[in-house]
């Protein structure tokens, strides 16, 4: 009898488990069909101007937004304008995250000022935005701005980490300072963040010692002359089996790169490329 009511307790338990995975399963592939047919009849790039235009509907605007800057014709003189104009304008807090991650991607080194701005926003959706989009835009008139924020202990730990990311294009002694200071944060996220950036800058890999970081960089009378290329970050995942068999689209995903503003020599330059001339497969090893 002890036996039965300890299977009858143990099934009482799995059975809903099993269950919640099966049911999760399912949402997943339901997910995965409707994206799948989707695909099949995407928006247009009218459609997508026209929901980006929509003034009395913020998520029309932010879909909007987000599919115009993740085509390949999103760069066009028309759309930055467009991109621009969210960014400077009152607009709800997530239209103008969107907005700044497209200025991001398709601006120039002069939109970093503007960008830059919103490092002090209320919304932390809006100062994340901000940090990463200046990745991608290289202008040293911002570095103070960034390490200001950086070392900023009331700052949110996501916005601290993209500010750090953003950090490692600026060698000098205040960026560097400021990554020592961020590898005592209480967050490990954010001092390995920091450290990334010092090994960016350095070219020498101490951890998250600060420390080791700080005696280096007493007895060293060129603390930057192994500064490493700095590559803006990317997003890659695993393509899933439904994404395979959509034979009509090809799934690929931006590679890492200079920023706008840099050459790959870590150099600052006047030059502009596309960010997307350089597209990988789409795989994750």
């Amino acid at each position: 009898m002890a036996a039965r009511r300890m299977l009858e307790w143990l099934r009482a338990i799995c059975w809903p488990a099993a269950a919640a995975v099966l049911l999760a399963g399912c949402d997943t592939l339901q997910s995965d069909l409707d994206g799948a047919f989707a695909d099949l009849n995407p928006p247009t790039p009218a459609e997508a101007a026209t929901w980006a235009s929509d003034l009395n509907d913020p998520e029309n605007q932010r879909r909007g937004l987000s599919l115009l800057s993740n085509a390949p014709w999103g760069g066009e003189d028309p759309y930055v304008r467009l991109y621009r104009l969210y960014v400077e304008e009152p607009t709800d807090p997530l239209v103008k995250a969107t907005a700044i991650q497209a200025l991001g991607r398709w601006g120039e080194p002069s939109d970093t000022g503007r960008i830059a701005d919103y490092l002090g926003s209320p919304s932390p959706l809006v100062r994340t935005a901000a940090a990463q989009a200046l990745q991608r835009l290289h202008d040293p008139a911002v570095a103070d701005r960034l390490w200001i924020r950086l070392v900023d202990e009331g700052e949110e730990p996501g916005v601290r980490v993209e500010l750090a990311i953003a950090l490692a294009q600026y060698p000098g002694d205040r960026s560097f300072q400021a990554l020592c200071l961020a590898l005592d944060a209480r967050e490990l996220v954010v001092n390995l963040a920091a450290a990334d950036s010092l090994r960016v800058l350095t070219g020498e890999d101490f951890g998250i010692d600060r420390q080791t970081w700080l005696a280096w960089y007493e007895s060293t009378g060129k603390p930057f002359a192994g500064e490493e290329v700095y590559f803006y970050p990317t997003f890659t995942r695993k393509i899933g089996l439904l994404e395979r068999l959509a034979f009509w689209k090809s799934f690929k995903f931006e590679v890492p790169a200079p920023p706008r503003g840099m050459d790959e020599q870590g150099l600052t330059t006047t030059y502009s490329t596309d960010p997307f001339g350089n597209i990988g497969d789409g795989e994750t090893p």
